[in-house]
């Protein structure tokens, strides 16, 4: 649910029919206002990094001292990220004394987000767990994060008469699109997802009947109660938080379609779909598949690419893994998740300031608070992997490399 006024706003709508009105709207901006050049020009500047140009021109592999990077293939802004904050900076190149606003983080980097904060965007506050969108007025101007916001935003906006700058990535587009037609054909959507995490929400809201299950776990769960019932109040139980009102599981299993929150693990996402066209084959048989399960690939290559590589990169010789990425960002933690399982030492950090002198380092182990490590780089010649989550500028790499560079120095000498 979001506030204004005071007021609590849900409800269904039909959301097709909705972003048709919406696409046709003069106040609704999904591409750019031409000022690409200069803006290409400031990215550049802001975000780019001739040092880590020449350490991919270097197949991927850099030396100094006794410090050998390596660097994963595939890693950083991709695409969809990138086109996000170009078209956040042309807004308010466009839009120069207007009051901007943007619906959440732009992406999940921190340094990006407060590049925006400098440049007078307003970030929708959140009070008791809620968006508060009280203070936006006709005529302002709101930006939509790349990973989306909820039909329900874009309806409140639009109503209030702003100027809507939509820049959400088309891979999550194109998810919604799959679980509109889930919902035109009365399949329930089973979404690969974290119920919490902001595509996942606007996904759902794009939903008729859904259920958000977050790894395989929770999918051979759901899988074993369609092959076998159980007991529907634990059910409800665990999944409280994941389900479209007034969800039923001895109903809504009966047709299920597969999205996914685009970031996540793209291995989990295909066992999952796997799992449930099995499930479904063995309940109803092969000849009603088509009736019961219905799968469309919204696997961002953007993610897998990321992933891929980081599947290579592990196999090499590594004395420890760097991973660089906004501590929200779920693509970055995936890719902390494969270091983890190859048992290579992994550090998670958002920034180069959390390599601190005297060879400690604040990083964030998966799925727990934030903690100071001493002595992490080992003495003497050392291999060090870097990657970094699809929301993290080469500007902010380079820092980290350096970083350690000179940490490794100063021990030298």
């Amino acid at each position: 649910m979001i506030r204004v006024a005071g007021r609590l706003l849900n409800g269904a709508m039909d959301t097709k029919a909705f972003k048709r009105s919406l696409n046709s709207s003069e106040n609704y901006h999904r591409k750019g206002f031409g000022h690409e050049a200069e803006v290409a020009g400031l990215m550049q500047s802001e975000y780019q990094s001739n040092l880590i140009q020449q350490i991919r021109d270097n197949n991927f592999t850099w030396q100094r001292g006794n410090v050998t990077v390596r660097l994963a293939e595939a890693f950083g802004f991709c695409w969809g990220v990138e086109r996000a904050v170009a078209m956040a900076y042309e807004t308010r190149q466009h839009f120069p004394t207007e009051r901007i606003w943007i619906t959440n983080e732009i992406i999940h980097n921190p340094s990006v987000n407060q590049r925006l904060r400098e440049m007078q965007v307003g970030f929708i506050p959140v009070i008791d767990n809620q968006k508060d969108f009280s203070e936006i007025a006709q005529g302002d101007v709101v930006i939509l994060p790349a990973f989306g916001a909820s039909v329900q935003e874009m309806q409140l906006l639009n109503d209030l008469g702003c100027k809507i700058v939509d820049t959400t990535c088309p891979w999550v587009s194109k998810v919604w699109n799959t679980v509109e037609k889930h919902k035109k054909n009365q399949y329930t959507s089973i979404i690969h997802g974290k119920y919490s995490h902001e595509e996942t929400i606007a996904t759902s809201s794009f939903a008729g009947t859904y259920l958000i299950v977050l790894n395989l776990a929770e999918a051979e769960y759901v899988a074993h109660y369609i092959l076998n019932g159980g007991d529907k109040a634990e059910f409800m139980a665990k999944f409280s938080r994941a389900h479209s009102e007034g969800f039923d599981p001895d109903r809504d299993l009966a047709q299920i379609g597969i999205a996914n929150q685009t970031t996540m693990l793209k291995g989990e996402t295909e066992q999952i779909g796997k799992l449930f066209e099995h499930t479904m084959m063995r309940k109803y048989g092969p000849d009603q598949l088509n009736q019961h399960f219905l799968s469309f690939n919204t696997i961002c290559d953007a993610t897998q690419e990321r992933q891929d590589a980081m599947f290579n990169l592990v196999e090499k010789k590594l004395d420890l893994m760097v991973v660089i990425g906004g501590y929200n960002s779920s693509n970055t933690t995936h890719l902390q998740e494969i270091a983890i399982e190859e048992r290579i030492p992994s550090y998670h950090i958002d920034s180069a300031d959390r390599i601190q002198p005297g060879n400690q380092i604040e990083h964030k182990p998966l799925g727990q608070p934030l903690i100071v490590t001493e002595n992490w780089l080992p003495e003497g010649e050392i291999v060090v992997g870097i990657t970094s989550g699809a929301s993290t500028p080469d500007r902010v790499v380079e820092e980290v490399i350096e970083k350690i560079f000179a940490l490794k120095t100063a021990a030298v000498c």
